[in-house]
């Protein structure tokens, strides 16, 4: 996501300028399940190969998208690709008054390292190196290898982690955070195949999102090279924030599940279930992409935003 304030002026007025004009927010639009050269924006927008490539200079100068120089059957091809799915821009000034300090705890847990499981096929996990298990086996998902696993998927069930919290005595948490790469899992790929993932904590559901496919259109930017080309390949990066109003799903709300209701400071960790509830409307089942696979170099994110009451108390 790009964080953009009055901290940032020329930043805030480079990207305001590059979404000032339809044709501009029409290729991000284009750019958002695949990537795409300048022929192809300007065939699909109808518009002059001339001010699709003028317009492409103005997002690639605000750093919206990504361009890269390819061979073609005649010379090279200028193929393009968005760098963010989110923009929070943030209209507020600091304000006078002294601000409640915030510390944060941050773990990252590799997506085989769970827990618990009860998955249905389509299922099965790989690594860099190969396949981990036999597909479609939902036994095997029980063996130990499956902690190597970076990248799992599963028509139907769940998979649960449980994920250290080791915060200071007298902390208080003020926000919490979980991000992933995520998508559906169709069979070999669709892009237009829905899914209804929820999230759990501590057994309380914060809410569901619906994925809208499973994207296999080109290769994801970490995928190793024996990963066939035909397959899923690629998820989007969400996150999830719950705080002490409401929880959100990459900064729109999404359920009104509090901090209050997961019983946070009753255990010294938190249990995330990621799944395919059985009576979905869209059954469509998860990938989920560790750092070796897909276009995010990550596994599940955990940022827990803290702050300490004697703290809190010597500043007032």
């Amino acid at each position: 996501m790009l964080e953009l304030s009055f901290n940032d002026p020329e930043g805030l007025v480079k990207v305001s300028h590059a979404l000032s004009t339809r044709s501009r927010v029409d290729i991000l639009r284009l750019l958002s399940t695949k990537h795409m050269n300048v022929a192809e924006l300007a065939e699909t927008l109808g518009l002059p190969m001339s001010t699709v490539a003028n317009n492409v200079k103005i997002l690639e100068a605000a750093n919206l998208i990504n361009t890269e120089l390819l061979p073609a059957s005649r010379g090279a091809m200028k193929v393009c690709s968005r760098n963010y799915d989110d923009i929070h821009i943030a209209f507020s000034l600091e304000k006078s008054m002294p601000k409640k300090a915030i510390d944060l705890y941050e773990v990252e847990v590799p997506i085989g390292h769970y827990t618990d499981c009860e998955v249905q096929p389509t299922c099965g996990m790989a690594n860099a190196e190969g396949m981990i298990i036999r597909e479609d086996e939902p036994a095997s998902f029980y063996h130990p290898k499956h902690i190597g696993a970076q990248i799992i998927w599963f028509r139907k069930g769940y998979v649960e982690y449980l994920l250290p919290l080791e915060l200071p005595p007298k902390a208080r948490i003020e926000a919490l955070e979980l991000s992933a790469e995520i998508c559906s899992e169709a069979p070999n790929y669709d892009n237009n195949w829905p899914s209804d993932i929820s999230f759990w904590i501590n057994g309380v559901e914060i809410g569901v999102w619906t994925s809208p496919g499973d994207f296999g259109d080109r290769r994801g930017k970490l995928n190793p090279s024996w990963w066939l080309d035909w397959t899923t390949q690629y998820g989007l990066l969400k996150t999830w924030r719950i705080d002490g109003e409401r929880t959100t799903l990459d900064m729109e709300r999404i359920s009104g599940v509090k901090l209050g209701d997961l019983n946070l400071m009753q255990r010294p960790n938190i249990r995330l279930r990621i799944g395919v509830k059985p009576d979905a409307v869209h059954a469509g089942g998860v990938n989920l992409f560790g750092k070796q696979f897909g276009d995010y170099e990550q596994d599940i994110v955990m940022k827990v935003h803290y702050s300490l009451e004697d703290r809190m108390t010597e500043d007032l």
